[in-house]
């Protein structure tokens, strides 16, 4: 992907986790809500999160895109693991985890890349860079914290700010396929609890997620 200069706030945070394997769902999401609340706080814009590694916000122009109802992306997460090659005998594993972050900031409607995204300015905000990064590295500092400790109030505030929760999805799975039907909740480990038509629940753990219109 491309930018406009100054236009965007890019970083990526590494993070050490020694949590088990089964935890690590849990990253992309946690950093999307620290990005939820870093924009809430440096810019008062409503955010949400989009299941499992998108930011979003209400179209500004009100209008509606497939998959994405009336919602555009804001910003995207990506999440890097890289396990200790060799801890000490007896040692929990250890992870590292490169967390990356991109917000669309000040880019103009033109200078977004597709219809579904949108920026800050868009949003009619205007928003210092430097600010909004502190604001972020704050709250992902909090949340990994919490998430170390093995805080159990943390998969419910996920829940709250996930939009995807409770909506139609169409899921396109990484190795081919579909998965369709409610989105019902998030699993132990981060994953997307899909419910069919036919009552039958699945859990998703990768995939390019569609919010579709209620039939």
């Amino acid at each position: 992907w491309t930018t406009p200069p100054r236009a965007a706030l890019t970083v990526s945070v590494l993070l050490r986790a020694d949590v088990p394997a089964d935890r690590l769902g849990w990253l992309p999401l946690l950093a999307g809500l620290a990005v939820v609340r870093a924009v809430g706080e440096a810019a008062g814009t409503r955010a949400a999160l989009k299941w499992p590694n998108d930011v979003i916000v209400p179209a500004p122009d009100g209008t509606e895109q497939p998959g994405w109802r009336g919602w555009r992306k804001l910003a995207g997460v990506l999440c890097e693991v890289v396990p200790d090659a060799g801890p000490p005998p007896g040692a929990a594993p250890r992870y590292d985890v490169v967390v990356g972050v991109g917000i669309n900031v000040a880019q103009s409607t033109a200078e977004l890349p597709v219809p579904t995204a949108a920026s800050l300015r868009t949003l009619g905000a205007q928003v210092d860079r430097t600010d909004l990064l502190a604001s972020l590295v704050r709250h992902l500092t909090e949340l990994d914290e919490r998430w170390r400790a093995g805080d159990p109030g943390l998969p419910d505030e996920v829940a709250r700010a996930c939009v995807t929760l409770g909506t139609p999805v169409r899921v396109e799975l990484p190795g081919g396929g579909t998965v369709e039907g409610t989105a019902t909740a998030l699993g132990p480990d981060g994953a997307l609890v899909v419910e069919d038509a036919a009552g039958r629940s699945r859990d998703v753990h990768a995939g390019d997620v569609q919010h579709l219109r209620a039939r």
